[in-house]
């Protein structure tokens, strides 16, 4: 049977092989051309600082969303909003993925506008960030909110770090089997002063399987992690805090969406969207 294809094959007529060799040659120098144009591309965002291109708007980046393998291309709108009027007092938009960054500078933009010595700031956890909560500190904004849980301890059912108590007094860590975990040694790790902490005890632990799969557990503390705790603090002392900012901060998004029509932007470049923003 193959032998009789390739017999056919052969005597195909001249005129229709040479059709089909034309369309194939069409087709390859059409392939080579895309991926002339996907090779510059690729060019392109690896030269580009954060390695992204957009090839419709220029400045805008992808942003992290909830959904797990979900994106979108856009901005990212921060807005600070007074609790007492629902009015949004402060708003830039950037192009930063995340809002990790922005927590300072919103809260310092609010202050300016008040005109107040002190702030107090509610923040959702997607804010949360220590050498921000710092900054805020420094310019005399008290901040509130949760820290995201992200322990990869707790995620496999084993202690987290959480379930340790500092002792400042001893300036140590107490274990949930009452162990202490003195203090070792500083280091420095992406710009952060990182204290060490750990006992010899972990061996002989009849808890240590539900602790780490180590030979001891290890605790880390920043120097200036007395702020987090004073925030987790605030935030267990004042349990409605969230909710109180999820009915200040989404609320005029939600209006400019359902009731102005506003679900995404009309402009592109930076410049145009900040503006577009402003208007809204």
């Amino acid at each position: 049977y193959l032998s009789q294809l390739d017999t056919a094959d052969r005597q195909e007529p001249s005129e229709a092989l040479a059709a089909k060799v034309t369309r194939l040659t069409e087709k390859l120098t059409k392939l080579k051309g895309e991926m002339g144009k996907l090779a510059a591309y690729e060019k392109q965002m690896l030269a580009s600082p954060d390695q992204q291109i957009s090839l419709t708007d220029p400045d805008s980046r992808s942003m992290a969303t909830s959904g797990r393998g979900s994106g979108v291309v856009g901005y990212n709108v921060q807005v600070a909003v007074d609790t007492d009027h629902h009015l949004i007092i402060a708003h830039e938009v950037t192009n930063s993925g995340s809002d990790r960054a922005q927590l300072a500078n919103m809260a310092r933009q609010a202050k300016a506008v008040l005109k107040t010595e002190a702030l107090e700031a509610v923040v959702d956890r997607g804010s949360f960030s220590g050498p921000q909560i710092l900054a805020c500190h420094e310019a005399g904004i008290t901040v509130t909110l949760p820290k995201p849980m992200t322990s990869g301890a707790k995620s496999d059912g084993r202690f987290g770090k959480q379930d340790f108590v500092y002792l400042p007094e001893e300036d140590a860590y107490r274990c949930p089997a009452g162990e202490r975990l003195p203090y070792r040694y500083t280091n420095e790790e992406a710009d952060k002063m990182l204290r060490r902490y750990w006992t010899n005890a972990c061996k002989n632990c009849s808890i240590k399987p539900q602790c780490t799969p180590g030979s001891e557990r290890r605790i880390t503390r920043w120097e200036h992690e007395n702020l987090l705790d004073a925030v987790q603090q605030r935030l267990d002392a004042s349990p409605l805090a969230m909710r109180l900012r999820r009915e200040t901060v989404e609320h005029p998004f939600g209006t400019m969406k359902a009731r102005m029509g506003a679900t995404h932007f009309l402009t592109q470049t930076l410049p145009k969207v900040a503006a577009e923003m402003a208007l809204s």
